[in-house]
């Protein structure tokens, strides 16, 4: 019917990255390319998705591209939030020096809710846990009756942050109690994609707490969901997560098949992040 949309768009990608097929995302992101306002949501999909297959060099570059689209596009809160984003990929994989800068950019562009969350959570995951908390308690303040922070990014933040306690999660089962109605869905209104991260730091805390097979429940919930979480970072991780569950549970063959899945997947990843290193050491042991 001739019609077409940014939003439109954004779907077909979303649908040719979970069919792997790269020739449809590429045609997309041609689309986008030189429209304000519209190339910087492809070209951070296209961050994401190299984030995603753990070409984290490739996602930093992509990263800055899309923030300074959206920066020419006077679009201060999507550059913030290109600018978190990246911020939690390197604190999900270990870099923290990376992630403090990251989180120093996007806080320099804006305050709003959605960057705001995601880089108290990058800062929570480095261990910054006085930041995280301060940036908590503001959300806390602002948006007092905000479905998606008190419901998701409250639950999920304050879940993270309360795993900074050594092998406890139950506090952070606990507080995540409060997301658990609503957290399968998409956060339709935000600047970009964090859903199903209640679910992903439950899994977490269950590892936290030495739970394999309810650990492992969570983690298999992400890849469930396919459609849901799509290119964040955990639909990746959540394969990892799936092999620590199940070693943890004491099940070798199911543990191996995931560690190998996961690899997999970073086939083509950056040699030198934390987070692959250590899984190459389990692995090697698990063996």
């Amino acid at each position: 019917k001739g019609l077409d949309s940014a939003d439109l768009r954004v779907y077909l990608y979303q649908l040719a990255f979970l069919k792997s097929d790269q020739r449809g995302m590429a045609e997309q992101v041609s689309w986008a390319a030189g429209k304000p306002g519209k190339e910087n949501t492809m070209l951070y999909l296209e961050a994401a998705s190299a984030a995603y297959s753990g070409k984290l060099t490739v996602a930093r570059e992509l990263a800055r591209q899309a923030a300074t689209s959206a920066e020419r596009a006077n679009e201060k809160e999507r550059a913030a939030g290109c600018e978190s984003a990246a911020a939690l990929w390197e604190a999900l994989y270990g870099h923290a020096s990376e992630a403090r800068q990251r989180v120093a950019a996007a806080l320099a562009q804006s305050n709003g809710r959605d960057a705001q969350f995601v880089a108290a959570v990058a800062l929570a995951l480095i261990g910054d846990l006085a930041r995280a908390q301060a940036l908590a308690d503001d959300l806390q303040k602002r948006f007092p009756e905000d479905t998606i922070v008190q419901f998701n990014y409250l639950p999920t933040l304050r879940a993270q942050l309360a795993l900074a306690v050594p092998n406890d999660g139950a506090k952070s089962v606990g507080i995540l109690t409060a997301a658990s109605p609503y957290e399968l869905g998409v956060l339709g209104s935000s600047t970009f994609w964090t859903n199903l991260y209640p679910v992903y730091v439950r899994g977490e805390a269950f590892l936290a707490g030495r739970h394999g097979t309810q650990a492992a429940a969570e983690f298999q919930k992400i890849l469930d969901w396919q459609g849901v979480v799509v290119n964040e970072p955990i639909a990746a991780l959540a394969h990892l997560g799936l092999a620590r569950s199940y070693a943890l549970a004491g099940d070798a063959p199911k543990s191996q098949a995931a560690y190998q899945d996961f690899f997999t997947l970073w086939k083509d990843a950056d040699p030198d992040i934390p987070i692959l290193i250590a899984a190459q050491s389990e692995y090697a042991k698990l063996k």
